[in-house]
């Protein structure tokens, strides 16, 4: 959620920027505007009030020490009428703030100055392509065939068990699975990121802090009796460890680790190029979150990209950088940096992690700060990215290292899978 500072000190420059993001109910824009004001200027009335009604009090007590029964009793009357009047104008700011409670949060995050304009995945800019496209041999398949070919999953049983998007893995696939979840929290804690273990359920509270309500809720499995839902992302719970915290300065940059299984319900997600591993209802992920000072955000952000990169590369992958356009920003990034990895057999490029910087508009629900210069609370920025999804990273992984012989394993991967090839 934005300050509303940032907002009532910059109203044509905030249009403008959500301009960018594609965001077409500016009009809510003048009603913050306008509910702040309302707000300031029934507060204002109620303090006075609330001080005349101190200094009426303190005389009474003054007047019946000294005899003066009727003015105090006239002074009384007038206590009794201010605390109606006191009671009405606190009913009535209760009821702005809460208006404008709901107003700020349908407001998304201001993007960065280098954020692109556009409209979809379409407009986002390349920053760096990197690593040969392999050439397959005649015959290759894509990943589907490929885990049934070789026995290493099957979405059939996930859809008897559960229902459709439930993979289940066996043999060699957990294997694998299991293997680039230790490397990639190896490759974590190595970097100096804090393994977190965070819970697969949620409350409200929590999926609120970090921006998944009210933008995300029908992506979101929820368990209705209980008011809990299923985490879309390790980011959620580990975020808001620190939720309602002041940190220590000297604690910056706090890094954390976490791997989880991830639930995700893709509405109205269709088509071949959703086939196979290229979109699930469930899968696994490994997130690394920052929390930092925020003059160092960028610095930070452009150290997890460069940290994520690092893993693409030790993979053997061939992977593209993009910077994000206004219209497939989150409602909740300032700037976001994507991975895609290529995939030979199915001739395409898929998306494997995000790394995104939300400055002031997650830790502003979280309410995570610390003390400044001044010695004023100020909030924290937040930072998050994945490192990495895997069920694209597998399918790239069979796809693109498919041989005659069977499918080889990266070599930084062999160590945690213990075998070198699927065959």
């Amino acid at each position: 959620m934005l300050q509303i500072a940032a907002i009532r000190d910059n109203v044509e420059q905030v249009k403008e920027l959500f301009k960018i993001k594609n965001f077409k109910e500016l009009d809510l824009v003048d009603k913050v505007v306008k509910l702040d004001e309302d707000r300031r200027k029934t507060q204002h009335q109620l303090d006075e009030q609330l001080s005349e009604s101190k200094k009426i009090a303190k005389s009474i007590g003054a007047l019946y020490q000294s005899g003066k029964q009727d003015e105090a009793n006239a002074l009384r009357d007038k206590t009794t009428s201010l605390k109606e009047s006191n009671k009405q104008l606190e009913d009535s700011l209760s009821s702005i703030e809460k208006d404008l409670h709901d107003t700020m949060v349908q407001l998304p995050n201001i993007p960065h100055e280098s954020v692109p304009p556009g409209n979809s995945d379409e407009d986002n800019v390349s920053i760096k392509e990197v690593g040969e496209i392999p050439t397959l041999y005649e015959g290759a398949k894509p990943h589907w065939e490929l885990l049934e070919q070789y026995d290493l999953m099957s979405l059939d049983l996930g859809s008897k068990i559960t229902g459709a998007g439930f993979p289940v893995f066996m043999g060699k696939g957990a294997k694998l699975q299991r293997a680039l979840v230790a490397y990639f929290l190896d490759n974590a804690i190595e970097a100096g990121y804090k393994e977190v273990i965070p819970p697969l359920l949620v409350n409200e509270a929590t999926a609120y802090a970090t921006c998944q309500l009210p933008d995300k809720e029908g992506q979101m499995y929820e368990v209705t009796n209980d008011g809990l839902y299923l985490i879309p992302t390790a980011e959620v719970p580990i975020t808001n460890i620190y939720r309602d915290t002041i940190v220590k300065k000297e604690d910056f940059p706090i890094k954390l680790t976490g791997h989880s299984q991830c639930f995700r319900r893709e509405a109205g997600s269709y088509g071949a190029h959703v086939r196979g591993l290229n979109r699930v209802h469930q899968f696994e992920k490994v997130e690394v979150v920052q929390i930092v000072e925020p003059s160092k955000s960028y610095e930070v952000l452009d150290e997890m990209v460069t940290y994520v990169e690092k893993i693409v590369q030790s993979l053997g992958l061939p992977y593209r950088i993009l910077r994000l356009c206004g219209g497939d920003l989150s409602f909740a990034s300032a700037l976001t940096y994507d991975f895609e990895v290529f995939t030979v057999a199915q001739d395409r490029w898929l998306e494997v992690s995000s790394v995104s910087n939300f400055r002031t508009f997650q830790s502003n629900r979280l309410k995570v700060r610390y003390k400044g210069e001044d010695g004023k609370n100020q909030l924290c920025h937040t930072l998050n990215g994945s490192a990495l999804a895997l069920p694209r990273i597998i399918a790239a992984l069979l796809e693109n290292n498919q041989t005659a012989e069977g499918i080889v394993i990266p070599e930084v991967l062999r160590p945690y899978t213990g075998f070198d090839i699927i065959s």
